[in-house]
């Protein structure tokens, strides 16, 4: 498992005091910035800590003031960086909710035995997430993330199992 997770991007700057717009990678963004006191800024080569001074929430982007950062100069720096967590500080996980980065990679089967290929991607669709499973030949095959569908998440045996229903192949 990965030591940090990324919980959003800067996508740009806002304001004339520094502030930065951030694109969340959230399910529920106010729990998850309310309370943040610092991240990590990271790009290509490097991760910095920052200590949050301000958050507020403008059309489904958070903005965040940073101390240090005073100006839409020094704001546009961190453009296009990710906000990174230490997962050793993070709350635990309700039940049956797990981080995409653990799940992507799971091995994905139908409930009758048979290998439908690799969890290659998850993104949301507004009602339910999409998991992209992808075979050996690079087919990909779309699932909600739905109870009707998804029956099984073993993270330890790094393995999903599923029930097709019509119309979903």
């Amino acid at each position: 498992m990965t030591k940090y997770l990324e919980i959003g991007q800067i996508v740009n700057t806002f304001g004339i005091k520094g502030m930065v717009k951030v694109k969340p990678f959230t399910d529920d963004t106010e729990k998850r910035f309310d309370n943040l006191k610092k991240v990590y800024i990271q790009n290509k080569n490097t991760r910095k800590e920052y200590e949050i001074e301000e958050v507020k929430y403008h059309k489904e982007m958070v903005l965040i003031k940073f101390k240090g950062i005073e100006n839409p100069e020094d704001a546009n720096l961190l453009r296009n960086c990710y906000l990174v967590v230490d997962r050793d500080e993070e709350e635990p996980l309700e039940e049956g909710t797990y981080y995409i980065v653990d799940m992507i990679g799971l091995e994905v089967y139908t409930d009758e035995g048979e290998k439908l290929g690799i969890l290659d991607d998850v993104f949301n669709s507004g009602s339910s997430d999409i998991y992209v499973v992808k075979n050996e030949l690079g087919k990909q095959i779309l699932l909600p993330a739905i109870e009707d569908v998804i029956k099984n998440i073993d993270m330890e045996q790094r393995k999903m199992i599923v029930h097709l229903i019509p119309g979903l192949m």
